[in-house]
């Protein structure tokens, strides 16, 4: 059943400007490397297979190679290198003895990439300055699993998607758009345009989100980690939800949260 909300409203020159252009020219100062270091497997793996993502360098152990064998075909020729430089270039990843530096992906436009299908349910989950890279990436994954449409979240207080979000998605990065949008009440009015039910994640929600099932397109909305949502983002939300339990914890980790919310809203009919 697609019930659909109420609709919201919505020139000079010299010589030391020579001297430095003809060493930059010569190499003696090259530009930094474009794009960033993922790492991980998984994330390094599904970014190859992405047709969307401008791959560059992959450093890889010789045993990793190995390992992986026909699995690294696409993208650029592997380069064996010693797992010490793999830690010089990321200190303290968990790389996993390999490395891709890759451009970053291209931001999807919000309504290109929430519009609803026809004849199915659709969510969209909104994270309201979420910063932790860990937590989004955690998020990514979840989402992937069960088939959201896309992450929203804010350009600022908010992680960029490189190597520790990507680690943390486990691939779901290149599979799950992630819209970054300047004002987050906007794109909430946008979302309602589209007919998405707003629905926010809180302790103190009016309604369990197992009685919003019925609900058809909905947009989870999720605040910061100890922070929650804040007031103006709870203004644009149709209504508020929690998650019912029994224990005696009251509140969960905000990607454990969006997780056990979209296995609940997996349920539907």
């Amino acid at each position: 059943m697609n019930i659909k909300p109420n609709m919201s409203t919505r020139k000079h020159s010299n010589k030391t400007g020579t001297k430095r252009a003809s060493r930059q020219q010569s190499g003696r100062n090259p530009a930094p490397p474009v794009g960033d270091w993922l790492y991980g497997r998984h994330a390094v793996l599904a970014a190859l297979n992405n047709p969307g993502r401008r791959c560059r360098r992959l450093l890889m152990t010789a045993e990793v190679s190995r390992s992986l064998g026909d699995a690294i075909r696409p993208g650029p020729a592997p380069e064996t290198v010693d797992r010490n430089r793999l830690n010089d270039l990321m200190p303290g990843a968990v790389h996993q003895g390999i490395a891709l530096l890759a451009d970053p992906l291209p931001a999807p436009d919000l309504e290109q990439a929430t519009t609803p299908h026809p004849d199915r349910n659709n969510t969209v989950l909104v994270l309201d300055q979420v910063s932790d890279p860990h937590n989004v990436g955690a998020t990514l994954r979840s989402a992937d699993a069960f088939a959201a449409r896309a992450i929203v979240t804010t350009d600022r207080n908010a992680p960029a998607a490189t190597g520790a979000l990507a680690k943390a998605a486990s691939g779901a990065l290149e599979r799950v758009p992630v819209v970054r949008v300047a004002n987050l009440a906007q794109a909430l009015d946008s979302l309602g345009e589209l007919g998405y039910w707003r629905i926010g994640l809180a302790a103190d929600g009016d309604r369990e989100l197992a009685g919003c099932r019925d609900f058809g397109n909905v947009a989870l909305i999720l605040g910061a980690e100890g922070k929650g949502l804040r007031r103006l983002t709870t203004t644009k939300c149709d209504l508020l939800a929690r998650i019912d339990m029994p224990g005696p914890m009251t509140s969960l980790n905000v990607s454990n949260a969006a997780a056990v919310a979209l296995y609940e809203l997996s349920r539907r009919p």
